[in-house]
């Protein structure tokens, strides 16, 4: 009998801190039931048919999206953290927990009208994915939806996505 994604998942209490359980998913990615599980259950999420180009964030969006972009046949783009990516960029600035990132999209990476799947690992308080969700829209690309492998519920990351389309495989109702 084949197992769930979320029996691949390795729970860590008190890690980065007391009171903290870490959703580990590096217990996913080694072994290779876990990671064929993980990427077909997000991919079933997407409609093959409303999507256009699927985006991954650094870096583990991009451990699931690539693989995900391959398997539907559709062009992958990276969302990376500011100065990493060599031709013109858009970024955009969001919040943290301690201080601000940044994160950038080529110019070019997508077309208006086009219609992108954004893919993550995890859905903690939604700073990241409005930040990627604003960046495809200032391009001229529509939020196809937003799709993760797991999803810290008790962090309310779906409200600052609100208006968009998220779907995450694993709930966990804590943070």
């Amino acid at each position: 009998m084949k197992k769930s994604v979320e029996e691949y998942i390795r729970s860590i209490p008190d890690f980065p801190e007391p009171g903290i359980i870490f959703r580990d998913i590096t217990s996913v990615l080694q072994d290779a039931d876990g990671l064929q599980a993980a990427i077909d259950a997000m991919q079933a999420l997407i409609d093959p048919d409303e999507v256009d180009v699927i985006a991954g964030t650094e870096s583990r969006g991009f451990l699931f999206g690539a693989p995900i972009a391959y398997n539907l046949h559709k062009p992958f783009v990276l969302i990376r953290k500011k100065g990493k990516l060599p031709c013109a960029t858009i970024s955009k600035k969001y919040d943290l927990e301690y201080g601000t990132a940044e994160i950038e999209i080529h110019r070019d990476a997508v077309a208006p009208g086009q219609r992108v799947v954004i893919i993550d690992d995890l859905l903690a308080t939604g700073g990241t994915l409005a930040a990627c969700n604003a960046l495809i829209e200032e391009l001229g690309g529509v939020v196809a939806k937003n799709v993760f492998l797991i999803e810290l519920a008790g962090l309310n990351g779906r409200e600052k996505l609100k208006g968009y389309d998220v779907e995450s495989v694993v709930r966990y109702e804590g943070k």
